[in-house]
């Protein structure tokens, strides 16, 4: 009911109408029509999946419930990233784009910045070099190195000459930059001198990289490989020279065309690479634009990983708006010295760093004296007051505690984001009430292109993750199994299914897998388990596989990692335990007892009775070293090492309910049944573990 004559007679029979006061809204509102099926429930809206079925169970965002966004509304001749690319160029060429620290006498400074221009003339030169090298369009190019400008300019010219861009890296394991190498046909490797040795180690295990380019390498220490290797390698600074005497017009790609092969965890241990095309990650960062606006002036610092698709959305955004990125200097520790060099305005991170920023504010209060103390908490409460009834809190406090907190952060950020697992509600208010600045929590996963949900600006509700990105619709799918259904009450419960222009092509050569998770309907199953709240927010609250992410965002496969401890000599069965609010594992291990008296026996430890012998500290100190030893004995990863153990006499039965007929833990079950025993390790962990109070 939008077009013009059909308002235009409302106005008329309105103008006949006797208002109420000084309102001029409309007194009659078009009625929706059957042709537009949609219910608003908030911040989402309701769409029938079928019309016969009658079943409204699909939401979509309240921004844009009639159509999904596949392109930036303002500019939808944006098809590709060259495109958004060429965008940014002509519309912010002299701007600051990418900064980095430089080295004076070994000591970093300043930022240095190069401008979009810039970026623009050496993307064009990268591209030329790789077409001088007989690199054919198409191919994968791989990229083995933490954020630096350079890593930028690479994905640029990846994307203005139809290379595909195939980050690589160390967190999946040593085997996994050969695997992806292979898997994907990498033809060239862009590099540092660290990371170069790594690859001559296995060089002749990767037979189609043709070409390897070291960044930031200095020709006279490059080696060079006799010819019958058939592989050539050059510093960046060389290619870009042979680039720019040779260069070349772009080769742009197409829509549909694929911009890059990202690699994740497999449950099973061998990588998965997710083919995400130009229209992908498009649309992904057109749709977060209607929730958030950047600017020229904004400056963002760039330290999340480059090989996960949060930092790489982030990257396409910021180019779209032309805001500035500054890069960190490659190390954790001394993120907050870059914060203060750069002061940002953008911040976004992950649970595990906003809880650490979390504890060393808490823990500096508490021992920063009586007075300080009360003096921060009346500040905190007062603010928070103020915010839960939206007025606008007293600058007093800013001046007098908060100011000094921003600092930490540089003094300028307004604007925070969290994604990759759960932050939990009272982290997310105390950022917004110490920094002042909004604070969005946002979900989302590779398999489409980044976000799928994300909070709405004004929205004070904690403890969801918002509504459906404007780039998808969201379904949840009955869980008989685990006895989650749509007829749920309170609340609608379910797998959470994706459907829309973000959804990835598949998994690299793996028809298998690709079509475990994505229907005949085109749905992609997350494998997470969400709720419907109040005002169609969407809140996570289970995984259905048994497969969980930590707080840093890494994913545990908690079976995998029980066989490899089934070895240790003191267990009979162990329950591992993690979640996303936690960046460590627990275990639960039911002992075996002769091997734990034979123990204790054989240290001279007296006790009364097992019960006793369990709670004793030595005992479980004994039992986490072989568990240790058979840990990095498998090669476990740091994050996979269980941190803290409770013994246990009762063993895991079907009788007790702990066990399947196939004797599988049942883990919900096991959760619950131990659950104050998790609780004590995770406080105790809390206490033992000195990190969180290093900001």
């Amino acid at each position: 009911m939008d077009s013009a004559p059909a308002q235009r007679r409302l106005k008329a029979i309105n103008g006949h109408l006797i208002s109420d006061g000084d309102d001029q809204s409309l007194l009659l509102r078009p009625h929706a029509t059957a042709g537009e099926f949609v219910s608003e429930q908030g911040y989402s809206v309701v769409l029938p999946e079928k019309l016969h079925t009658g079943k409204w169970n699909v939401y979509r965002s309240a921004r844009s419930p009639l159509q999904l966004v596949s392109r930036f509304p303002d500019h939808p001749e944006i098809a590709t990233l060259h495109d958004n690319f060429v965008h940014a160029v002509d519309t912010f060429r002299d701007y600051k784009y990418l900064g980095t620290r430089i080295r004076v006498d070994g000591t970093v400074g300043e930022y240095k910045w190069m401008t979009f221009g810039e970026a623009d003339t050496a993307r064009s030169a990268i591209g030329s070099g790789l077409i001088y090298h007989g690199i054919p369009k198409g191919s994968c190019v791989g990229l083995y190195f933490i954020n630096r400008p350079e890593w930028m300019i690479v994905d640029h010219a990846c994307s203005a000459y139809s290379y595909i861009s195939v980050p690589l890296y160390d967190t999946l394991g040593p085997d996994a930059v050969k695997y992806i190498a292979n898997h994907a046909v990498v033809q060239v490797i862009f590099c540092v001198p660290e990371t170069l040795n790594s690859i001559l180690s296995f060089l002749s295990d990767i037979p189609t990289v043709r070409l390897i380019v070291v960044v930031g390498g200095i020709d006279e220490q490059i080696p060079s490989l006799p010819s019958s290797t058939g592989v050539k390698v050059v510093t960046y600074s060389t290619l870009l020279n042979q680039g720019r005497s040779s260069l070349q017009p772009f080769c742009p790609p197409k829509s549909d065309d694929i911009a890059t092969i990202c690699y994740t965890s497999g449950t099973t241990g061998t990588p998965k690479g997710a083919v995400l095309t130009h229209g992908n990650l498009i649309a992904s960062v057109a749709g977060a634009t209607f929730g958030v606006q950047f600017y020229p002036s904004d400056v963002y610092i760039s330290y999340l990983p480059l090989a996960h698709i949060y930092e790489r959305a982030n990257q396409v955004m910021t180019v779209y708006f032309g805001a500035a990125v500054g890069f960190y200097q490659g190390d954790n520790m001394k993120l907050m010295d870059d914060m203060a060099a750069l002061r940002p305005t953008i911040f976004c991170s992950v649970p595990r760093l906003y809880n650490r920023i979390y504890a060393g504010i808490t823990n500096a209060v508490k021992t920063s004296g009586v007075l300080r103390e009360r003096l921060f908490n009346a500040a905190y409460n007062a603010k928070k007051q103020a915010l839960l009834s939206g007025k606008n809190p007293s600058p007093m406090w800013d001046r007098l505690v908060f100011n000094k907190i921003k600092a930490k952060l540089g003094g300028r950020v307004r604007f925070m984001t969290s994604g990759a697992s759960p932050l939990s509600p009272d982290v997310m208010d105390f950022l917004k009430i110490c920094f002042g600045g909004e604070v969005n929590e946002g979900y989302g996963m590779t398999e489409t292109s980044c976000v799928i949900s994300a909070m709405d600006s004004g929205d004070k509700l904690s403890g969801h993750v918002g509504s459906p990105s404007p780039a998808c619709e969201i379904k949840l799918v009955d869980v008989p199994e685990m006895n989650y259904t749509s007829d749920d009450q309170p609340y609608p419960r379910g797998e959470i299914c994706v459907r829309g222009p973000i959804i990835f092509q598949g998994y690299h050569k793996d028809e298998v897998q690709t079509r475990e998770v994505i229907d005949e309907e085109g749905w992609l199953h997350t494998g997470d388990i969400g709720s419907w709240i109040p005002g169609g927010r969407l809140k996570i609250i289970d995984r259905k596989k048994n497969i969980f992410k930590l707080a840093q965002g890494e994913y545990i496969a908690p079976e995998k990692i029980e066989n490899v401890y089934a070895k240790c000599k003191f267990i009979a069965q162990c329950f591992v335990h993690g979640d996303s609010l936690n960046s460590s594992l627990v275990a639960i291990v039911s002992v075996d007892q002769d091997v734990l008296k034979a123990w204790a026996d054989s240290e001279g430890i007296k006790y009364e009775n097992l019960g006793q012998l369990c709670n004793d500290p030595r005992a479980r100190a004994a039992v986490l070293a072989d568990m240790d030893a058979l840990g990095r004995e498998a090669q476990l990863r740091g994050f996979e090492f269980v941190k803290a153990v409770t013994l246990t006499l009762e063993p895991f039965t079907m009788e007790n309910g702990l066990l399947t007929p196939t004797f599988k833990i049942k883990r919900p079950q096991a959760k619950e049944c131990f659950a104050k025993a998790i609780s004590d390790m995770y406080s105790e962990l809390a206490t033992s573990d000195p990190t969180p109070s290093k900001l």
